[in-house]
């Protein structure tokens, strides 16, 4: 039953430490609480209620076959009715209890990721916009022979995903147009599913500009770059047994670009790669995206100042659900910290870390954060939202390990990311079967990247911890 309960609410929490400008009074009693209330794993119920919600609702429409179910409750709902159980079982005031969750959802941390989330919208938005989606998948095509379309679409997926830090994105972009060939070509759909799905789990994992690389790298106090290249050892060895796969079983397809090719799309791609990979600061990286963006829309195709406005509103709105689910998962989490309930979870977790490899702590608290990040998204399907609620507790275990920050980073990263390519409900699988023609769970199937990832990643971080 413990078991149970410890698997149900590991999700959780951000970025939340004292606050150091209280009043010396507010101070000890919140250091009392602290120390009174080690296991009160009951403080975690509100946690319980937004996954029940979440979870329960998604698999109530999915019985009703609702198109893209997990997907009809937005997260940032699902957690209002979790909030007021938190503030119900709080002893003290509504008023005090309501000024803790703004201190949480305040938060220097979560603000930063907040505005992160809206520059990474626009950009995604505007290269939309101007062409350089399409550049990049008519590029990447073009550059392929009819023997190696299907590793090639995996590359394609590979290159955008990373590019624009989404996978969902990038399935948009290139799903239409693989699904215009697989019937003439007699392409097995499931194979071009998999290997489309599998480059777009690779580019969103490693993506410097990605939900996922923002939420765990903020979280565990890592540098986007660092993280990067430990993310990098541990996905490129599958990649390249994933593409190899790929090129054995796949067939060939004759295909024709209607379009020219049009190198200057790339230059806001490449231009934010090799910034962010030079260490530039992200909220830089993003502004000069978005204007080398709107530069390249305007030499091509006349791309107006009226029109880069409008996209980058639409670009904030796109991310308005992460958004406000950031800022109340860190007011949540600071107020389910109060009353102990963060303690318990983490001192539960690093006994059960211990009993994993008693004699190797990094090992062990690996092993933790790999399966926390795994299993919250298994019930919430979001990478992003699996990552924002188990930060806190991951970096818990990282610095009891003397796991450095970019690698408990990674490892919330792939994990979570390995899920999300497995999962049928997930968006990807859903957009995917819907697009091509065929069940989510075809599309899964040939998804081989996420599945070698997952062996991969943990040989890996075995042989490094031994």
């Amino acid at each position: 039953m413990i078991s149970s309960l410890l698997l149900l609410h590991s999700f959780l929490a951000f970025f939340f430490s004292s606050d150091i400008n209280n009043a010396k009074k507010n101070n000890k009693r919140q250091f009392m609480t602290e120390q009174t209330a080690p296991t009160r794993l009951m403080s975690l119920i509100p946690f319980g209620v937004f996954l029940a919600l979440f979870l329960g609702t998604g698999i109530a429409l999915t019985l009703q076959d609702v198109e893209f179910a997990f997907y009809q409750l937005p997260a940032s709902v699902a957690i209002i009715p979790a909030i007021i159980v938190a503030i119900c079982m709080g002893k003290e005031s509504v008023t005090n209890q309501v000024q803790q969750f703004i201190e949480g959802a305040g938060h220097s941390n979560i603000i930063t990721m907040c505005v992160i989330y809206l520059l990474a919208g626009a950009f995604a938005v505007v290269a939309k916009a101007t062409g350089s989606v399409d550049a990049s998948v008519q590029l990447g095509l073009a550059v392929f022979p009819d023997y190696l379309i299907i590793p090639g679409l995996f590359l394609v997926a590979a290159f955008l995903s990373t590019a624009m830090g989404t996978s969902v994105g990038t399935i948009a972009a290139i799903a239409p147009i693989a699904a215009g060939f697989i019937d003439t070509a007699g392409l097995n759909p499931a194979l071009v599913a998999g290997s489309i799905l599998s480059g777009a789990i690779f580019g969103d994992n490693l993506s410097i500009i990605s939900d996922t690389t923002i939420a765990s790298t903020r979280s565990q106090g890592a540098h986007m770059k660092d993280k990067f290249r430990v993310n990098f050892k541990f996905a490129l060895p599958a990649a390249i047994v994933a593409l190899t796969i790929f090129t054995f079983i796949g067939g060939s397809a004759q295909y024709q670009s209607n379009e020219a090719i049009d190198i200057v799309g790339l230059v806001p791609y490449v231009v934010i790669l090799v910034l962010a990979l030079s260490g530039v600061n992200v909220f830089v990286v993003l502004l000069v995206g978005i204007l080398l963006a709107a530069v390249t829309g305007f030499i091509n195709n006349g791309y107006q100042l009226s029109a880069l406005i409008q996209d980058i509103n639409k670009g904030f709105a796109n991310v308005q659900d992460v958004f406000i689910l950031a800022l109340f998962i860190g007011g949540l989490s600071e107020l389910v910290r109060r009353q102990g309930g963060l303690n318990a979870l983490t001192q539960s977790l690093k006994k059960l870390a211990g009993k994993l490899s008693p004699n190797n702590p990094k090992r062990a608290s690996g092993l933790g954060i790999a399966s926390l990040a795994f299993s919250a998204n298994f019930f919430t399907a979001n990478n992003t939202v699996s990552i924002i609620i188990t930060g806190e507790t991951a970096k818990e275990l990282a610095d009891d390990g003397n796991i450095s920050p970019a690698e408990s980073a990674s490892l919330l990263d792939i994990f979570a990311c390995i899920n999300q390519g497995l999962l049928p409900y997930g968006a990807q699988a859903l957009l995917l079967g819907a697009t091509i023609g065929i069940s989510p769970v075809d599309v899964i199937v040939y998804a081989f990247y996420p599945m070698i990832l997952f062996f991969a990643a943990i040989f890996a971080f075995w042989r490094i911890t031994k």
